[in-house]
């Protein structure tokens, strides 16, 4: 994944030469690292949602600078696991961490340092005892939540519990200092040419980023318990003929675009409250992700979303393959 990596301690601030590499966000569930990577990309790359534990995937965004390419990739959060997927997710964030030139640590401004925040600083200081260890940045977020005074005060804290090689408090809600992180990314990377197009801002395939706009517009109202039981595959994405004829031929960009999608629950309760009365929840689920996927893809789309069951799916190591973990 990385670059030909600069020995940790080594000068990077040469602003003669270009900059390229692989940034990993990390930190607990739920300290801001999806709305913070869209915000340094400048578009939505990644889903957000008030329960912890969003993202699942290691989904990278792409920021190309004059100077410097960026590429952010945004890890789900580190926490206790429960189940076989919370296991592969941490796992995930083990091998992110290995194989990236930077790591910008995540920790809230309105939250006290935990021992989550001090397992995941005690992990990148024994990356650090490698010669090729990556370069470290504390990003205080959510600064917009508390007073100066307190972000003064949780400065200190994370400045003495992390040895790292810039602090930068930020609000991502707000764009608060965003532009100086992303600085002080760039002067950070080794020097390398940029590793995509210029015009591309995600790694993430276009079935892929539908999906997870399908599992963001579920994850919105539902219980607290339920969040983690659910999984979204797109099956296929199809040009059909709008007047409904199953045999015409359509060319591309003329039919009607739709999508074909399964939700999945681990038990059958959880689909009632996914499909709700009258089949009422599962609307509003559909018209926003829908909404998400027009904008994506460029036009008005069709949407067939079922809800179906793989029981305890998290635990199963066959039903995770199947769903892509």
């Amino acid at each position: 994944m990385s670059n030909e990596q600069t020995p940790h301690g080594t000068d990077t601030t040469d602003t003669g030469t270009h900059r390229s590499g692989f940034v990993a966000l990390v930190g607990r569930p739920n300290v801001g690292k999806s709305t913070l990577t869209n915000a340094l990309v400048g578009d939505k790359v990644a889903i957000t949602s008030s329960k912890p534990q969003t993202t699942r995937r290691a989904i990278r965004g792409i920021v190309t600078r004059p100077d410097a390419q960026i590429v952010l990739v945004d890890t789900p959060g580190v926490h206790r696991p429960r189940t076989l997927l919370g296991e592969r997710l941490n796992d995930l964030v083990r091998e992110t961490l290995a194989e990236v030139d930077v790591v910008c640590f995540c920790l809230p401004a309105d939250q006290k340092l935990g021992p989550g925040d001090r397992f995941i600083a005690e992990d990148l200081a024994e990356l650090r005892r490698g010669r090729r260890g990556p370069r470290v940045i504390a990003v205080v977020t959510k600064t917009d939540l508390v007073s100066r005074d307190a972000v003064a005060e949780h400065l200190v804290a994370v400045s003495e519990m992390l040895e790292c090689d810039d602090i930068v408090p930020i609000s991502a809600v707000q764009g608060t200092q965003v532009d100086v992180l992303l600085d002080v990314i760039a002067q950070n990377l080794p020097a390398g040419p940029p590793l995509y197009p210029d015009d591309q801002l995600t790694e993430e395939s276009r079935d892929d980023r539908i999906a997870e706009l399908i599992r963001e517009a579920a994850l919105e109202g539902v219980r607290d318990e339920l969040p983690h039981s659910i999984a979204v595959v797109v099956e296929e994405v199809v040009e059909v003929d709008p007047d409904g004829d199953p045999f015409a031929h359509v060319e591309p960009g003329k039919g009607r675009l739709t999508v074909r999608a399964s939700l999945f629950v681990e038990r059958d309760s959880q689909k009632g409250i996914i499909i709700g009365r009258g089949g009422s929840r599962l609307k509003e689920v559909g018209s926003q992700a829908r909404a998400g996927i027009n904008e994506l893809v460029g036009r008005k789309v069709h949407l067939d979303l079922r809800v179906k069951v793989a029981k305890d799916w998290q635990r199963d190591p066959k039903q995770l393959g199947r769903l892509g973990f």
